[in-house]
């Protein structure tokens, strides 16, 4: 592992040289919030965000995503043929990601990289991208990282982690495409790995919202599906999938084709369980028509399923964005408190 100093001065310098090998892309204001988007010739990343309304998911796993191509008109002799969709796996970097949104992201690798499945969208993309993450010192008041088996200076799905010391930043490598990109970006000075600790502990230390999870996975799952308290906790949910979209782990998609005259595109798309249709069948019957099923659905899925499933705790890394964006101010630390303490009547 080796520890580089990058001094304020000459960052801006350093993301210039990377522009030559690497799509950028990085938090910057847009509006009243602040989003990961490529970066033009002229756009520097904002380090002094405190969190983006949505993940960098996206630079993975885009919303809509043209997957084939393909032509209706029988005078094509490649007719009702789908092709590969041009696609952009040239090098890319995530500048200034958060330890949670890079937990995430190895969390949802587990859907999309299996022994039995690899899917190639998925992971030509993540393969294709060099994640420079950004610890977090200051975390906002909905987080739960700690409790969520991450933090604010996790480094799990990281290649270079950075640490804001002041005038400069010091720079963790921690796989080789993070120490090729260091040396792309020009950065070669020493720097200190002892900054690490204590600034980690501090930054730990301020997160004081917990929730517990320890007994999710020793609880019958039929108990919590048929326990008396989702219609309540539903109440008063809208259905407006804020939540699904605003979240790091959630991967559900939707394949639809897209025809314009005798040409056409199949696209992937995200899609939210919390939505009427994303159950609703052909012959018109929906498993999950009434609010509370979809609402229990969401959560039984990161709190239950996937706990039981893969045995690598939740699928929630703590970051907070449903909590901050729900309309109906639902608390996803609530459920999981609600869950984890509930015993179902002998």
């Amino acid at each position: 592992m080796k520890v580089i100093k990058i001094d304020k001065n000459i960052w801006a310098g350093g993301i210039d040289s990377l522009r030559s090998g690497y799509r950028l892309f990085g938090p910057v204001m847009q509006g009243d919030a602040h989003e990961y988007k490529e970066l033009t010739s002229d756009e520097t990343p904002d380090m002094a965000y405190t969190n983006t309304r949505l993940s960098p998911k996206s630079v993975v796993f885009p919303q809509s995503e043209p997957m084939f191509t393909y032509s209706l008109d029988e005078n094509n002799p490649e007719h009702h043929i789908l092709k590969d969709a041009p696609k952009d796996y040239s090098p890319r970097a995530v500048i200034g990601m958060r330890p949670c949104d890079a937990k995430a992201l190895s969390l949802v690798r587990m859907n999309f990289d299996t022994e039995e499945y690899r899917d190639p969208f998925w992971m030509n993309s993540y393969d294709a991208t060099t994640f420079v993450g950004l610890a977090c010192d200051s975390p906002c008041e909905t987080c739960f990282c700690t409790s969520a088996g991450c933090g604010p200076y996790h480094e799990e799905g990281f290649d270079v982690l950075l640490s804001d010391c002041g005038d400069a930043y010091e720079a963790k490598a921690l796989t080789e495409k993070g120490e090729k990109l260091l040396a792309a970006a020009g950065w070669t000075a020493e720097g200190d790995a002892s900054v690490f600790e204590p600034k980690k502990a501090e930054a730990e230390a301020k997160i004081v919202c917990k929730v517990e999870s320890s007994n999710l996975r020793g609880k019958n799952s039929l108990d919590l599906y048929d326990a008396p308290f989702w219609k309540e906790l539903s109440f008063a949910c809208i259905n407006c999938g804020t939540c699904t979209y605003a979240c790091p782990t959630c991967w559900c998609f939707d394949i639809q084709d897209e025809n314009k005259g005798t040409e056409g595109v199949r696209m992937r798309n995200w899609d939210s369980c919390m939505t009427s249709l994303f159950t609703l069948h052909g012959s018109g019957h929906n498993p999950r028509d009434q609010k509370h099923q979809r609402f229990r659905q969401r959560f039984m899925h990161k709190l239950k399923y996937f706990v039981d499933k893969y045995d690598k705790g939740l699928m929630c890394v703590g970051c907070g964005r449903c909590v901050q964006q729900c309309p109906a101010n639902i608390d996803i630390r609530t459920i999981c408190n609600k869950m984890n303490g509930y015993e179902a009547a002998s």
